[in-house]
């Protein structure tokens, strides 16, 4: 039962590299990244999701993912992964997104609703939809993109618990491997994008795990995200910040395991 990390050509048109991990007849687990990251991302995560196949791929442009100069919408982003699902022959798996990956998990369980069994948003936004403040830095951004700027646009989502210096190091790298023009168009996909909560409706199980101290997401949208999904589990980390997943990868394992469990 070793972990492999899988090439794979999806239908639409790109190669991503999978990391999984795993017994081959367990519950499938489909992690997704944040923006500016990569699989690697869960490597904390990972081996404390027990009872699962995890599943987690380098989404479009990011890691060592294909890098075209197009297909950044979050549309395009979740057709992505359900062509994830697709090249792996997993028709419907249990999805965790992490912050913007969240979002991606959201339009995934709106426009292809029987790809996803059940939903786990950890610091996931109700809504992207408006031009950041920080959009006129990325927008600045020449190859190479430096370590020194990537490592500065992490002090925009601050930390309250210490994190391994290894991990800020790992995300430092996802950062300059991804070029300029990837940087801006997932932000622009992202922030033009109409929110997955009024573009469809979400009728999977979900678990929404966010940070109590989080200054990016209110606690009123991660309510109204809550109210939009019926039946869905809102659970405040009230030490946390906007990186829950980075923060708390114990917690996140113990929530995450205990409801999709409970899912039987």
């Amino acid at each position: 039962m070793g972990s492999e990390v899988r090439k794979l050509r999806l239908s639409t048109g790109i190669e991503v590299p999978c990391f999984i991990d795993g017994a081959a007849e367990a519950r499938p687990l489909l992690l997704l990244h944040a923006w500016g990251e990569s699989f690697e991302c869960f490597d904390r995560l990972a081996p404390l999701l027990a009872g699962f196949r995890v599943y987690a791929p380098d989404l479009r442009g990011q890691g060592d993912a294909d890098k075209p100069a197009d297909g950044y919408t979050l549309a395009e982003q979740s057709a992505d992964v359900a062509a994830v699902l697709e090249s792996l022959e997993v028709p419907r798996a249990f999805v965790l997104g992490s912050s913007s990956g969240g979002y991606v998990a959201q339009a995934l369980a709106a426009g292809h609703p029987e790809r996803v069994a059940a939903l786990v948003l950890v610091g996931a936004p109700l809504s992207l939809r408006g031009r950041p403040a920080f959009a006129d830095e990325v927008e600045a951004l020449v190859d190479p993109v430096s370590a020194a700027w990537v490592r500065e646009s992490l002090t925009w989502f601050p930390l309250l618990h210490e994190v391994p210096a290894w991990f800020i190091d790992d995300r430092v790298d996802d950062g300059t491997r991804m070029p300029a023009h990837v940087w801006r168009a997932i932000l622009a996909g992202l922030y033009e994008a109409t929110p997955p909560t009024e573009s469809g409706t979400i009728d999977a199980p979900t678990l929404i795990l966010w940070g109590g101290r989080d200054h990016l997401l209110s606690l009123a949208d991660e309510e109204e995200l809550a109210a939009r999904i019926a039946g869905s589990v809102l659970k405040v980390y009230p030490d946390a910040g906007h990186l829950v997943l980075w923060e708390c990868p114990e917690r996140v394992a113990a929530d995450t395991v205990e409801f999709l469990h409970g899912l039987g």
